[in-house]
């Protein structure tokens, strides 16, 4: 049974003077406790705002969401500002792609850490000082006593992101969303914070959304895996199919721009071309279809939906592995 059920979600930014911008458009998926499930796609394709608009922390004024995200049998759009504070502080919780921007640079970590388990636990200070020093330790931060009383500016980066995963524990979140946690971080500090984040979901039956543009990092850490571009979900498959046949032209494009270990010295990368702001709106057509080397005269013309595919979900009228044009490789 889902955990949370996202409908429909969409998120259209709305300013005096400028045309009204939709980042997000009719997205929905399901998490369900213990699993993990990633959001990926290009910057500007909407993952982030996905996750802002699920934990109510885009600005009232500007934002407009529609849909509806299911938190148990609780819709989460419905709760008042204090409502949400409660839920972001018992059940949910996130973590930021930039721990130095996330983190008060005036306060020490310790104290970061206990004014949650205060807030929302009931905890005494120094209960909640030593909850803060296990939890320092539980995400791998050596001397946790010392690092108490250290701020932001004195960890490293990798440390600073692991005390920023304990400051979103704090409160044994059922639900965890991870917002580019690694981009950052060097790849050996890269590969211990996932490992990490595996552990948690593992250990303690966590559900995890992890959005990413990395999708090295999906091959390791996600169970499911949707595929986001302008806004909409073009694909959806379990990770080992995803990988084993993705079936979009995007998705495609995306797994052929990772470099490879075994590829030959000196092979360039084959990127995908033009840029996200390259599309046709989705009311009329595919917004992939400028950048798509599959791309029909209907993709052009005619709206694609969301649709059963192989076990998963795809949003195409021409996929890879049935595409008609020539030298397309499947």
């Amino acid at each position: 049974m889902a955990l949370l059920e996202v409908r429909d979600l969409s998120v259209t930014f709305k300013r005096k003077g400028v045309r009204p911008f939709t980042a997000v458009d009719g997205v929905s998926f399901d998490v369900e406790p213990g699993r993990t499930v990633g959001l990926v796609g290009e910057s500007g394709s909407g993952k982030s705002v996905t996750a802002l608009a699920i934990m109510g922390l885009l600005p009232k004024r500007g934002a407009e969401v529609g849909g509806s995200v299911r938190f148990e049998d609780t819709d989460l759009l419905t709760l008042s500002d204090r409502q949400l504070r409660d839920k972001r502080g018992r059940d949910l919780g996130m973590v930021f792609q930039d721990p130095l921007s996330s983190l008060n640079p005036v306060i020490p970590i310790g104290l970061q850490i206990t004014e949650v388990l205060e807030r929302h636990r009931g905890m005494s200070r120094k209960q909640a000082s030593g909850e803060a020093e296990q939890l320092l330790g539980r995400v791998g931060i050596p001397d946790p006593t010392r690092r108490l009383s250290e701020y932001p500016h004195q960890l490293s980066g990798g440390m600073r992101q692991r005390a920023l995963i304990a400051i979103a524990l704090a409160c044994k979140p059922r639900l965890l969303i991870a917002d580019e946690p690694t981009t950052a971080l060097d790849v050996t500090i890269q590969a211990q914070i996932l490992a990490l984040l595996s552990e948690l979901v593992r250990d303690t039956g966590t559900a995890l959304i992890m959005i990413t543009h990395d999708l090295g990092v999906v091959a390791g850490l996600c169970d499911e895996v949707n595929v986001m571009y302008g806004g909409r979900i073009v694909e959806r498959a379990e990770r080992h199919a995803l990988f084993a046949a993705a079936r979009h032209p995007y998705t495609h494009g995306l797994l052929e721009s990772i470099p490879r270990l075994d590829a030959p010295r000196g092979e360039k990368l084959v990127p995908i071309k033009g840029s996200v702001a390259d599309n046709i709106p989705w009311d009329s057509a595919c917004a992939f279809a400028p950048r798509c080397p599959n791309a029909l005269d209907r993709c052009r013309q005619v709206r694609p939906e969301l649709l059963p595919d192989h076990g998963g979900m795809l949003r195409c009228h021409n996929p890879v592995g049935h595409a008609v044009k020539q030298g397309v490789r499947a």
